[in-house]
């Protein structure tokens, strides 16, 4: 399979492309809903498909555990398995491991790690990881790399090229034709290490490359800094992934900056946790002042949530505990951020991201000319 990218429009540092994959087209920029255990919480494959989702992301490190990689690629991989036919990406599971804090060990030939679910005791290297990713059969697919703490320098350059080995072992095992391998680059919000991480991920030619190990607890200055670092070398041939950023001003100040591919939980965690994402801020329908508030969530909004349900309605479920208040809140935020992004495409072509954004009642800091 020929995985390419066609850079369709550019408006400043804003990006309109499309990315090719075996199970069809990824038009960007693009949000990712994400499908942790091969599933978007409390959304069906039907409705992924309704709300114009083009990419969906599994977690490697999840699905390995249950219910195992292997029992996955008998099913037919993760495709068949969760019945979503579109694009699929997964992570390599390093952000997850690295999270785990006390109950790893890292070296440089991988990382020994005690399960989130039982405690027992498990080993992933670049290969394993390779090995798992290729079960799971998803289009995109991502290097091992180690995750570290965004302000620690030293350990942060010895993390860095860690990664850059792992990057490089990652290529030397990978088999599968019809999978596209990212590398990902860190360094912190150190410049020079970002810079450096990103010629040598750059070298390695992968058809994509994913900014990780951001929105970790740095500020957003310092956020906006690497990206800008980062973009102005890697290859305009090729898409740019920041993983695990998701709320409407990073999206915006991210696309702004040169991104393409977005991913994270943040819409169906705080629909579970009653909020509604809106262009004005979030909304917490648990709130009294909702009891019988017969407003959409959003009256521009054109969502399946928002042209059949009022903020009342919405709280009821809440209160009453019902499942449904779940599934309507991710509907709505989900289609939030996609729709946001599918239109800062359009401006993108149109050559009016900057009076698209003018318009927008979100916090964006324009990229450094």
């Amino acid at each position: 399979m020929d995985f390419h990218y066609d850079l369709i429009a550019q408006d400043g540092h804003a990006r309109a492309g499309i990315f090719h994959t075996p199970h069809g087209p990824i038009y960007t920029p693009v949000f990712a809903p994400v499908g942790t255990n091969a599933t978007v919480k409390s959304i069906t494959p039907a409705q992924l498909d309704t709300l114009e989702a083009s990419l969906v992301l599994a977690n490697t490190y999840h699905l390995y555990l249950r219910p195992g990689d292997s029992v996955v690629s008998e099913l037919g991989g993760l495709h068949d398995f969760m019945n979503w036919q579109g694009p699929l990406l997964t992570d390599s599971g390093g952000y997850q491991v690295f999270s785990l804090s006390e109950a790893r060990t890292i070296d440089d030939d991988g990382v020994t790690f005690r399960s989130h679910i039982d405690g027992s005791e498990h080993r992933f290297t670049p290969e394993r990881t390779i090995v798992i990713q290729e079960n799971l059969g998803a289009d995109i697919v991502m290097v091992f790399d180690e995750c570290s703490p965004p302000y620690d320098r030293s350990y942060t350059e010895m993390a860095m090229h860690r990664t850059h080995n792992w990057a490089e072992r990652c290529l030397a095992v990978k088999s599968r034709s019809d999978q596209a391998l990212f590398g990902i680059v860190q360094g912190g919000v150190f410049p020079e290490l970002r810079a450096q991480s990103a010629e040598f991920i750059a070298s390695l030619n992968f058809p994509g490359n994913a900014i990780g190990g951001l929105s970790v607890g740095e500020t957003k200055a310092e956020l906006h800094t690497m990206l800008e670092v980062v973009n102005g070398i890697l290859p305009h041939d090729k898409p740019r992934y920041l993983m695990g950023v998701g709320a409407p001003e990073d999206l915006v100040n991210g696309i702004i900056r040169g991104v393409d591919i977005f991913d994270c939980v943040l819409p169906t965690r705080l629909a579970r946790h009653n909020a509604a994402i809106t262009m004005q801020g979030r909304l917490n329908l648990v709130n009294a002042a909702y009891k019988q508030d017969s407003q959409p969530i959003d009256e521009n909004c054109s969502c399946y949530t928002c042209k059949n349900f009022s903020r009342a309605y919405l709280r009821h479920l809440i209160n009453a505990r019902e499942m449904l208040s779940a599934t309507l809140l991710s509907m709505h935020n989900l289609y939030t951020l996609i729709n946001l992004v599918k239109e800062m495409r359009a401006a993108t072509i149109a050559g009016n991201v900057g009076g698209f954004i003018q318009d927008l009642h979100l916090d964006i800091n324009l990229p450094v000319p």
